[in-house]
């Protein structure tokens, strides 16, 4: 289909919960959307709510596997939580350090309704688990720690896209 326009902080669709997609919902051109939006290089995942569709499904672009998951749930995290670098296409041009687990897993079907499992470590926990949290209305940001998530939003307010 083709790539679409990240919707940025400050757009209410980037707060809101997600619905779930059911049998009926035709929601064919949104995967193809949300792939074809991530296979822009450097690009590790998209939810569909950074594309204005709230609904619940990602896509994900990881070690040059490129997929979706539609009604994705986080069923699974584990090890010591790590600081890692984070950045979000929906707040450009900043990466800041926040806790992530190490591992993470999520169960959800593809588009003729099969059961999919994702699972990883590394980058791919980083983006199951931000990717979900993007389909409950939250974003990266929200998970600094106070004293940086003041700085971020300082630095936010005041960027050029604000």
């Amino acid at each position: 289909m083709t790539e679409r326009q990240i919707r940025i902080f400050g757009d209410p669709v980037l707060k809101t919960v997600s619905d779930p997609i059911t049998p009926a919902d035709d929601v064919t051109g949104l995967i193809e959307d949300l792939i074809d939006t991530v296979k822009v290089p450097g690009r590790a995942g998209v939810a569909a709510p950074q594309i204005g569709v709230n609904q619940r499904a990602f896509s994900y672009n990881i070690d040059g596997k490129i997929g979706y998951i539609i009604n994705p749930v986080l069923v699974e995290v584990s090890g010591e939580p790590d600081l890692v670098d984070e950045g979000c296409l929906s707040v450009p041009g900043f990466y800041f350090e926040r806790l992530r687990y190490p591992f993470a897993r999520v169960t959800g079907v593809d588009l003729e309704g099969n059961p999919i499992e994702l699972s990883g470590d590394g980058v791919m926990a980083q983006a199951l688990q931000h990717e979900t949290d993007h389909l409950d209305g939250k974003l990266y940001i929200e998970g600094l720690e106070k004293d940086l998530r003041r700085e971020a939003m300082r630095a936010i307010r005041e960027s050029s896209w604000f």
